[in-house]
């Protein structure tokens, strides 16, 4: 059996596998889609297709609606390549339940692939073509939280931002460029409305992904090279919306022992691959079960029913308590503070982590005790219920595979985000955040984590982070296990930069706290798990 529309015709097999079938006509879906585009997603790889993509899926089933999702990548073309093209859109999701059953089923949403970038010249006609579509309705990213990044820790320009600002439209590369240059194409072609839908992991991200928009185009009306109706069309949201979005849905990278099964019940080349850009992905993806969109209801263009599909569709404040209690207190923030612990104590497997005494302990402070003080409460989910699912259900979870490297991926710029609102929430509540414990031992382990060395003085790889290179060579170039150095002097420059934590820890009161934290983890081998049960310690009754 091939993933292929060919291969797909042949149902019997499939149905033998376990593997189900689109319960529609995927090439005339596929048809629809590129004659009249509705949908269009940035950033196809993994979570993409296995949680929008099975939105849309779901929606194509009950006959509610009648096109797929335009795919564009502009950071990995080597996606559009080797895992789009060869599997004619095709998508296999891989369900992986904490009981161990499994529920796999072919996704054929996915109506075209476009390699979004300028250097590929029919590619960019193409993407121009879908964006001057009147009828396009939205346009969803899942590019991570540094796609949207356009200033470095310094607050000035990357180098290819500030390009694509002097170069103008026409010739952009980065993320933000190439959606800016899209919404002038379509004010080109009329100014029809349209919603662009922010679904990455970051607190009010679709005000992030406005003022990046915003941002570029400002820049190049300064410049000359758009004219002002163009940035009074962006900037009026009646028109051109950002709606605020919480997504929650743990998408490990493509595992082997996965594609092994797959092939072994006769689907064939099934193999993940490592792109040139280090992505990991598959013709698969595998995840767990349990999945929350909430999305703020604001679509000047119309959209599809995505509530049918068990999206929550609510008013911009339910979604920003809704993502504030997610990735501010009751999942990310555990994620980041025991993934860098993890990976120096020898835990490969996250949910392996979550067994270990001074890791939960860690995880039940960040959670329970600091994230709870000042989670807001959505009123359609419940925070209580959503932590003890998630550390009593979800990350544990071991049939899920995933690693505490994959977390770590980018964390730069995930510890900000994470625990900068927890803490300013804290000082907004008691004046400092001075009694906090868990968050300035995560971000301590952060420090200690760059030295690319663990528990027991071996040295162990970083996850890719391309962004926080700068800070790892000045972690790295100061410090060595056994010898601290001049910690302040380092560090002060790190924890009091409001770009990197959006707040200065120092005056928030846990500057020095974390200083004394990562200098105590320094001392030698074992001091990581010495400093833990210093300040964490577990329960060894339970």
């Amino acid at each position: 059996m091939k993933l292929t529309l060919q291969g797909i015709q042949s149902a019997a097999g499939w149905e033998g596998a376990g593997i189900r079938l689109p319960g529609y006509d995927v090439r005339a879906l596929a048809e629809r889609t590129r004659q009249s585009p509705v949908w269009v997603h940035f950033g196809i790889g993994n979570i993409f297709r296995i949680f929008v993509g099975s939105i849309a899926d779901r929606l194509v089933e009950a006959g509610l609606l009648d096109r797929g999702i335009t795919c564009a990548e502009t950071f990995d073309p080597e996606i559009v390549e080797r895992i789009y093209r060869p599997f004619d859109n095709l998508s296999l999701s891989v369900i992986l339940n904490g009981d161990g059953t499994v529920d796999e089923k072919v996704i054929g949403v996915l109506g075209e692939a476009i390699d979004a970038r300028r250097s590929n010249a029919a590619q960019w006609n193409r993407l121009k073509q879908v964006f001057a579509a009147p009828g396009l309705q939205l346009v969803s990213f899942t590019i991570t939280e540094k796609g949207y990044a356009l200033r470095d820790a310094r607050g000035e320009y990357y180098p290819f931002v500030r390009r694509d600002i002097e170069e103008g439209p026409d010739r952009v590369t980065g993320a933000m460029g190439v959606v800016a240059a899209m919404l002038y194409e379509r004010f080109r072609a009329g100014a029809a409305p349209l919603a662009l839908v922010s679904m990455d992991n970051r607190s009010r991200n679709g005000e992030v992904l406005r003022d990046a928009v915003l941002a570029m185009a400002g820049a190049w009306l300064e410049r000359g090279s758009v004219e002002p109706a163009f940035m009074e069309y962006v900037g009026d949201e009646r028109r051109v919306a950002f709606p605020w979005t919480m997504i929650d849905k743990i998408t490990p990278r493509p595992g082997e022992a996965i594609a092994g099964r797959l092939e072994a019940a006769g689907v064939r080349d099934m193999r993940p691959i490592v792109t040139s850009k280090q992505t990991f992905i598959a013709p698969f993806v595998n995840a767990e079960g349990p999945q929350y969109l909430v999305v703020e209801d604001s679509f000047p263009g119309g959209r599809p029913p995505l509530e049918a599909a068990g999206v929550y569709m609510a008013d911009r404040e339910t979604v920003n308590r809704a993502e504030r209690m997610k990735v501010t207190a009751c999942l990310n923030p555990i994620h980041t503070a025991l993934c860098t612990y993890a990976c120096m104590l020898g835990y490969e497997m996250f949910a392996d982590g979550m067994g270990d005494l001074e890791l939960n302990a860690l995880a039940r402070r960040v959670g329970y005790v600091e994230g709870m003080a000042v989670a807001p409460d959505p009123g359609i989910l419940s925070p209580k219920a959503f932590l003890d699912e998630v550390m009593n259900q979800r990350f544990p979870n071991r049939y899920l595979g995933d690693t505490s490297q994959r977390i770590a991926t980018d964390i730069s710029q995930m510890v900000g985000i994470r625990f900068g609102e927890t803490v300013k929430a804290h000082v907004r509540r008691s004046g400092t955040a001075e009694g906090l414990v868990g968050i300035p031992m995560a971000i301590a382990g952060w420090l200690r984590y760059m030295l690319a060395v663990d528990d027991a003085g071996e040295p162990f790889e970083l996850a890719p982070d391309p962004m926080g290179q700068p800070l790892i060579s000045r972690v790295r170039g100061s410090f060595c296990l056994g010898r601290e150095g001049e910690v302040s002097g380092v560090l002060r420059p790190i924890l009091e930069n409001a770009e990197i934590f959006g707040t200065d820890l120092y005056a928030a009161g846990i500057g020095e706290k974390i200083e004394a934290m990562f200098r105590e983890q320094l001392a030698g081998p074992g001091a990581v798990r010495a400093t833990l049960k210093k300040y964490l310690p577990a329960d060894r009754t339970a």
